[in-house]
């Protein structure tokens, strides 16, 4: 029995797909530090276009990790757009600001706000563009990745095209900000388009296999360094660790192997609050998770400019590490006080 989407096509806005499926030049643009939603999105746009007789470039201000060097074509990821090719559209995935798009960004900002604009995202903190775009932001969608097959669909786009690469690109996304369907952003929409993909031959056990219980040696021990700090306060409410750079020397890994430390720390049994904070060049990076029926992620990121979803989100602070620490700890303290249970 082939699964239908028809009923949640209408999601689907006409000014992005009518968009996308003309396109013929698509830039297609991830965040920086690149996670499987943005780039299964990005590649899944990708192929959309491709399908429609178009062409497409994939640009991410970071290198890929190795991580995901098993979605297919992600080795055309490029971290500028070509010079030579005249770009009639710009796609901008899975940011919930256009500012996280990083230093391409900056870069090339005349060519992008020059080109026609769709946004696709899945932020509830993601205000939508003031500019002449095409925005499609809805929080309800656990993924980019979910949103991207729907818009597959509503253009005619088999999900089994280019050999299974476009309905794997879109699973690794959804795998990936859902936890393999763990966390509570999965909604029966999710469950159905999985479900779609798997049919068109997504290898969900080998994607969650690949994303989330598949390490290096190197990466497990940059791990045990960062649980070894692990400190709390409030009865364990808030929970909290760093991670420096003299970490990921001693180990011999990169900031992209520091991938799900904080949904291993997030399991603390009492913990509303979770957060860890990585060094950077003068500034600090923290990514939060809560506990669902209490804090709200986005009110605590918010008010350090940072932004995402209700139960995971994160900021870029121009602190050092203990400066933001401390900052950052006193208002997820006040929050986590204030969640009765």
């Amino acid at each position: 029995m082939t699964i239908d989407l028809g009923v949640y096509l209408e999601a689907v806005p006409v000014s992005v797909a009518e968009r996308v499926g003309g396109a013929r030049e698509a830039l297609i643009v991830s965040h920086e530090n690149p996670d499987a939603d943005t780039l299964g999105a990005a590649l899944g746009l990708a192929r959309i276009v491709e399908f429609n007789g178009g062409r497409a470039t994939t640009v991410c201000a970071d290198p890929v990790p190795p991580l995901y060097a098993f979605l297919a074509g992600i080795e055309a990821e490029r971290m500028d757009p070509d010079p030579a090719t005249a770009y009639d559209l710009l796609v901008v995935v899975d940011c919930g600001t256009l500012d996280r798009v990083g230093a391409v960004g900056r870069r090339h900002a005349a060519l992008f706000e020059r080109l026609p604009r769709v946004i696709i995202d899945h932020h509830l903190s993601n205000p939508g563009s003031a500019g002449p775009s095409a925005d499609w932001i809805d929080p309800d969608s656990a993924a980019t990745c979910e949103m991207v097959t729907l818009l597959a669909v509503r253009l005619g786009v088999p999900l089994g095209a280019a050999d299974g690469a476009l309905a794997a690109a879109l699973m690794a996304g959804i795998v990936m900000d859902t936890s393999t369907f763990a966390h509570p952003n999965v909604t029966p929409r999710t469950l159905t388009i999985a479900a779609a993909l798997v049919e068109a031959g997504a290898p969900l056990a080998e994607i969650s296999r690949l994303l989330y219980r598949t390490k290096p040696d190197a990466q497990l021990r940059l791990f045990g360094r960062v649980l070894e700090r692990l400190e709390g306060s409030d009865r364990g409410r808030v929970v909290w660790s760093s991670l420096f750079d003299a970490d990921l020397l001693a180990t011999g890994t990169s900031p992209a192997d520091s991938e799900g430390i904080i949904d291993l720390l997030s399991q603390a049994e009492a913990a509303e609050v979770t957060v860890i904070f990585k060094e950077g060049s003068g500034e600090t990076r923290i990514s939060v998770r809560t506990k669902p029926g209490g804090v709200d992620a986005t009110v605590l990121t918010g008010a350090f400019g940072g932004g995402g979803h209700a139960r995971a989100a994160g900021a870029t602070i121009l602190l050092p590490l203990e400066e933001a620490r401390e900052a950052v700890l006193a208002v997820a303290r006040r929050l986590a006080l204030a969640v009765a249970r």
